[in-house]
């Protein structure tokens, strides 16, 4: 094989091997042996090109233009075209087909489902990265430049899987593939050169150290190429292994103003809160996002609602796409008030203040709002009764960084009664917000039917949804469960019975749809914890999601199926009383670095208080009021660690040549004292001159040193010991040189710039003795272990040859 194609061959290995890195972000993973497939084509068409040979661009453009063509006939048929025509192919269905995947990115967690959309953007960026790589390496002979590339589709799919069990795997692959095509690119222009001899061999075996094209060892350098590659790479593992992770969550995003996929920097038309929830719930800093003031006397129902997903296609739930207005003084009355709750309600007014790390579009309110006082520009989204932050620039929108607002929403209050006694929504109405995809599985529907058996009416059927997920279903809360929100996410939720608010908010408003009652899913805030001054913090662990059904004359009536999370609404608790008599359920801010292990119906609490919400685990409830358990002891000591790291490896190769002088100084031998003024004149940029004699030497570090009449004495004193030490008879009287060298060196650093002075002490040249005595140590070792290993191998080929003869 010659070195060009060997070269293209390891070009695409590394591609293949660093694509592995996006395996853990799309389930099934069968999209990457199409992508090796379409690729291993692209490579080829290449080395043919070169072959021929055309000119580098026209052979980047062949491989380009039969890459588009194999991508085109892949997905062949796999969008919605609009016309007809090859035209139309190519414009609406290709690319309407990319801008979905588009969407599809933003809206769903890893591991997504491989949809068309999908499939095209992972394959498409891997043809991509794959003929960038095959061009510098191959066509344009630049191997390392290559590394780029290979870097950028490597951090996507490190970064985008949020690590794991197995991201060390994914490292050592993409590190190996690049280590192969440096080798191989390396081998490439040795054999340019000719015959390379690696050195002497013992007995006579020098033939088989390697020439350039054979031999059954490889070459010398070959050889220190891949140990120096090993080397590196154990390094890499082993560092990152020490070193902590750093990650803040999609809630806490640092001020960008963007649009973004998620809660903490949002867009309107594609917003992920299952990522955005599932990593804020786990994350380790529980930064404080949000602070209040309200005048509610009923703080445990003060949810603070970003948007309400009132779409559901049988792959997620989605905010449906809806004109936004100028945001009105007063905002308008609530869909389907009656004039008897209205009277019994009572309107509150909350100051809210937002962090500085908190940036997103939608503006976190008590629902339902009906005044807001916010600066910015914000418009109004009359269906979800939303606040939206406007398109400032290109990449800019108005966000709640930093933003302080005044709510004013209604507290309202219906009674069992009132709700039991709804009349039905509008057809209309009820055919928009009880639609469920055709595909529903049978299992969701019949699980609504059997937990709401004997129950007479929406009220009662919404009920009893409620107590099966909170109460009496066995449902345990645990946020480690894997991401998921479409048809079959809700089948494994009702079989598992183990997740967040996510599956259970998706759940409850999925079933309650089957049984005919409006329902959508709002995300938001739980309340938060109340502080020592009155107000309440919000941190990122209380991000929440819960259902929102519609009752004719309420309005959309929250829900709690969520065990140990919010408060359950009063209007769905028993009227008779409880066996114990309890105060108002504090507000939890519930740990899921520690999720519950134990089912949510246990042997030794009542169904009562559960539904009050005075159960659970006891650490949870204890720790409710310290604000949600702060950075662990184990964070804060790897942190502490590595700022300890952080400020002392800058100052080694100081403490290194403190260490030094102060040992050569010390023993009071001429020599030494002698190599560390020279080293303190190299430090000032003086290139020490072996081939000078001590005199000379000694006049040139006086002359560029421009040293005054003191300091040049000292420097001749040292000098002059050193002569007397190598050609002076044995039994002359050693002086102290310590005192003089210390002198030439303050002076050596007074004569020289500030800048020069700061790395003479921080980062001396003299410090490259290190890496020389590392390097002799190196040899010394490795040949010792050379002559080790030919001891112990010879007497083996011995007896081998003995026995053949």
């Amino acid at each position: 094989m010659s070195g060009r194609a060997r070269l293209t061959l390891f070009a695409l290995l590394a591609t293949l091997l660093t694509a592995s890195a996006m395996l853990p972000l799309v389930r099934p993973t069968t999209w990457i042996l199409q992508a090796a497939v379409l690729a291993a084509v692209q490579s080829g068409v290449g080395a043919a090109a070169r072959r021929v040979p055309l000119a580098r661009p026209l052979t980047v453009a062949t491989q380009l233009l039969v890459s588009a063509v194999l991508l085109l006939l892949l997905f062949a048929g796999r969008g919605q075209p609009t016309g007809s025509g090859p035209l139309a192919y190519l414009v609406t269905d290709f690319g309407g087909l990319f801008r979905q995947g588009l969407r599809d990115v933003g809206e769903f967690a890893a591991p997504a489902p491989l949809t068309e959309g999908i499939r095209l953007l992972l394959i498409s960026g891997v043809l991509l990265i794959a003929l960038l790589v095959d061009t510098l390496a191959v066509t344009l002979r630049a191997a390392a430049a290559a590394g780029l590339p290979l870097l950028a589709l490597y951090s996507v799919g490190a970064g985008l899987s949020g690590g794991g069990g197995a991201s060390w795997l994914w490292f050592v692959l993409s590190a190996c593939g690049y280590l192969l095509l440096l080798l191989a690119e390396s081998r490439d222009r040795l054999a340019r050169w000719g015959r390379v001899f690696g050195g002497a061999a013992p007995d006579g075996a020098g033939g088989r150290t390697g020439g350039a094209g054979g031999g059954s060892r490889p070459l010398a350098p070959v050889r220190t190429g891949r140990r120096i590659g090993a080397l590196t790479l154990g390094i890499a593992l082993a560092v990152s292994a020490a070193l902590p992770a750093m990650g803040g969550g999609l809630l806490d995003a640092q001020g960008s103003g963007g649009g973004g996929g998620g809660l903490g920097v949002g867009t309107a038309q594609a917003v992920n809160p299952l990522v955005a929830l599932q990593d804020s719930l786990n994350t380790q800093d529980n930064r404080e996002v949000l602070k209040y003031r309200s005048d509610s006397k009923e703080l445990s129902n003060q949810y603070l609602r970003i948007l309400s997903l009132d779409r559901f296609d049988g792959v997620k739930w989605e905010a449906s796409a809806r004109p936004l207005t100028e945001l009105p003084a007063r905002l308008p009355e609530p869909p389907g008030l009656s004039g008897d709750v209205r009277a019994g309600a009572t309107e509150v007014r909350t100051n809210v203040s937002a962090s500085g790390t908190y940036a997103q579009r939608y503006l976190p309110m008590p629902y339902p709002a009906t005044g807001v006082d916010v600066r910015g520009r914000w418009r109004y989204e009359p269906v979800g009764r939303t606040l939206v932050g406007e398109q400032l620039s290109r990449e800019k929108y108005q966000n709640t960084q930093g933003a302080q607002y005044t709510v004013r929403s209604l507290e309202l209050r219906p009674t069992a009664e009132q709700l039991a006694a709804a009349p039905p929504a509008s057809p209309q109405f009820l055919g928009e917000y009880t639609q469920l995809p055709d595909n529903l599985p049978r299992a969701v529907t019949d699980t609504a039917l059997r937990v709401t058996q004997g129950a007479r009416g929406s009220y009662a059927k919404a009920v009893a949804l409620q107590d099966y997920f909170a109460v009496n279903g066995g449902f345990t809360y645990d946020t480690k469960v894997a991401s998921g929100s479409g048809s079959q996410a809700i089948v494994k939720f009702l079989e598992d019975k183990r997740g967040f608010c996510i599956h259970f908010s998706f759940s409850m408003a999925t079933m309650a749809r089957s049984l005919g009652i409006p329902a959508r899913v709002a995300v938001g805030f739980a309340p938060g914890t109340r502080q020592g001054d009155g107000s309440v913090a919000v941190s990122m662990r209380d991000a929440h999601a819960w259902p929102e059904l519609y009752f004719e004359g309420v309005g959309w009536t929250r829900f709690e199926p969520t065990p140990q999370r919010g408060s359950t609404p009063s209007y769905t608790r028993p009227d008779t009383p409880v066996s114990q008599p309890s105060a108002p359920a504090p507000l939890p801010s519930a740990s899921a670095a520690a999720p519950s292990a134990a089912p949510s119906q246990s042997d030794d609490c009542p169904p009562e208080l559960k539904k009050l919400g005075e159960c659970g685990n006891p650490a949870v409830a204890a720790g409710a009021g310290s604000g949600g358990g702060g950075v662990s002891a184990g964070t804060v000591l790897a942190w502490s660690a590595s700022a300890v790291v952080v400020l002392v490896v800058p100052l080694l190769p100081l403490l290194w040549r403190r260490r030094v002088r102060a040992r050569l100084l010390r023993g009071g031998d001429p020599l030494d004292a002698w190599r560390e003024l020279g080293d303190s004149a190299w430090d000032v940029g003086i290139i020490p001159d072996e081939a000078l004699s001590p005199r000379a030497a000694a006049a040139r570090i006086v002359e560029r040193g421009r040293l005054a009449p003191d300091a040049a004495d000292a420097v001749r004193r040292v000098a002059g010991a050193v002569e007397r030490e190598l050609y002076a008879p044995p039994g002359a009287v050693a002086v102290p040189l310590g005192p003089d060298v210390l002198a030439a060196r303050a002076a050596l650093l007074a004569g020289v710039s500030r800048r020069s002075r700061l790395r003479a002490v921080f980062a001396p040249r003299s410090a490259v003795r290190v890496r020389w005595s590392a390097a002799s140590r190196w040899s010394t070792a490795t040949l010792r272990l050379g002559r080790l290993g030919t001891r112990l191998v010879r007497p083996l080929g011995t007896r081998l040859t003995r026995r053949r003869g």
